[in-house]
């Protein structure tokens, strides 16, 4: 069953494009990276379907729920948590937690249920006196999560949840992600690669406001724009052409999608990073005999995740 159904959503703010047009769908039970550079979008989608903006054109549906036509079910199916905590620094982790249980329509014996199960679920039960101020960036995030949480929703969506934490508090947040990711479906927004990694099931790429692609992380990271990484390394042989004629030379051999000039340690060696949509392992060969170069390298890689974000997103 479909969680999320996004279908041809824009958003514009005045003549700026923040959507144009993005497709998906998150069924449930999956947890799903939004992944992209700074102003991609991902924000932007992230609060047409918590119902804080209104698409200018395009559907969001939670559960068949449209969230501009009927926002209030749509919403009791979500917990959000936004890249700034909603949180009140002078209140205790408790007060604060029956303030949001309240909110939410919990009924007085439900919230000290709730409470004391989502204060278990993120590892603040020695917390709930403490006021917030006085925690650490870490708990403050998981104070965050807890009042997503705190209503039992079926979907979590979670805007840089680990933005402006240490490593130790990163592992702790994916960590509890990865546990929440077990019971209900999860969208997390992110432009940190490890990230995504280490807790999604599923990849969603977004540039300049396009859905750019849409797989699980082993499909993502085997896109490339032409199939085949190839590192190549040459040495001076019988003569020493300069770096800019190779690449041109290589650039139009058939197949060559991209050639990228790479530092090399040996200051009079020629390394290069090709993008090839065929084998082309025989004609490097050949290619470095009739230019007069020592082949001392070619290896043929597979695109890592970062390979292909850095593709997809380049401007």
């Amino acid at each position: 069953m479909s969680a999320i159904q996004v279908q041809s959503l824009h958003k514009s703010y005045g003549r700026h494009q923040a959507l144009r047009g993005i497709d998906f769908e998150v069924s449930e039970g999956e947890v799903v990276g939004l992944l992209g550079p700074n102003g991609a979008g991902k924000s932007t989608a992230m609060k047409i379907l918590t119902g804080f903006l209104s698409p200018t054109s395009g559907t969001a549906r939670i559960f068949k729920h449209d969230v501009l036509t009927h926002p209030i079910p749509a919403r009791k199916q979500i917990g959000y948590l936004p890249e700034n905590a909603p949180i009140y620094p002078d209140m205790r982790v408790r007060d604060y937690l029956r303030f949001i249980a309240r909110i939410r329509g919990l009924g007085r014996a439900e919230r000290t249920t709730a409470i004391a199960r989502t204060a278990e679920q993120c590892g603040l039960t020695e917390r709930l006196l403490q006021s917030i101020g006085s925690l650490s960036k870490g708990y403050r995030q998981r104070v965050g999560l807890a009042q997503a949480l705190i209503h039992s929703p079926k979907i979590l969506i979670l805007d840089e949840p680990t933005t402006g934490l240490d490593p130790n508090q990163i592992v702790e947040i994916r960590n509890l992600i990865r546990e929440l990711g077990r019971t209900r479906t999860v969208v997390l927004s992110t432009h940190i690669l490890s990230e995504v990694r280490a807790t999604c099931d599923r990849v969603l790429i977004i540039h300049q406001g396009q859905m750019v692609a849409d797989g699980t992380t082993d499909e993502v990271a085997a896109i490339s724009e032409g199939g085949d990484l190839l590192r190549v390394e040459f040495a001076p042989g019988s003569v020493a052409p300069r770096s800019e004629d190779l690449i041109e030379r290589l650039s139009a051999m058939e197949g060559v999608d991209k050639v990228e000039p790479q530092a090399c340690a040996h200051p009079e060696h020629y390394l290069f990073e090709i993008v090839t949509s065929r084998d082309l392992r025989a004609d490097i060969h050949h290619f470095s005999t009739g230019q007069g170069l020592v082949l001392l390298e070619l290896t043929r890689a597979a695109s890592s995740l970062e390979d292909v974000f850095r593709r997809l997103t380049a401007d």
